[in-house]
């Protein structure tokens, strides 16, 4: 069997990046059983309701939903069992003094497979005000808005050079 290349996403939280203000990202190994990879490798996962504790040195990614494998028997694993992160120790200190300010928190943005390997990326992250949402939303439309009138103007000239 050839060993995997490359990066297959299997699933993206999209809500933590509006919620949040992302300040430091970090990529961790994740210690999986069996069916949990299975599962995943079948692209069956959600990180809506997870995040990041660190407890007694140790990283701990909770709440992520990883459906029991189909074809698994009584060996399957719980759907949101807390699952460890595979991280160097200076990374996972560092992640905990600034986790413990006020107002940030750890949350995880995507998990995927890197070379055969299942891998999470997680971030220090800030939450956002409502009106920094709101202004994050009304710039992405400018941002849309300018770029779709370029792109018109570009047209006309195609068109008539």
């Amino acid at each position: 069997m050839a060993k995997e290349k490359g990066r297959k996403l299997i699933a993206q939280n999209k809500k933590a990046r509006h919620d949040y203000a992302i300040i430091d990202t970090y990529e961790c190994g994740l210690v999986l059983t069996g069916t949990e990879v299975k599962s995943m490798r079948q692209g069956r996962a959600s990180l809506v309701d997870g995040f990041v504790s660190v407890e007694s040195g140790e990283a701990w990614l909770y709440n992520v939903h990883v459906p029991e494998y189909s074809q698994g028997t009584w060996t399957n694993h719980s759907a949101r069992r807390k699952r460890k992160l595979l991280m160097h120790r200076e990374e996972i200190d560092k992640l905990e003094r600034k986790a413990d300010e006020a107002g940030h928190t750890i949350v995880p943005l995507s998990l995927y497979f890197k070379d055969g390997r299942a891998k999470v990326e997680i971030a220090l992250a800030k939450g956002k005000k409502e009106y920094d949402k709101r202004q994050t939303m009304r710039e992405k439309q400018d941002t849309r808005e300018t770029n779709r009138a370029i792109s018109a103007i570009r047209r006309k000239q195609r068109g008539t050079v």
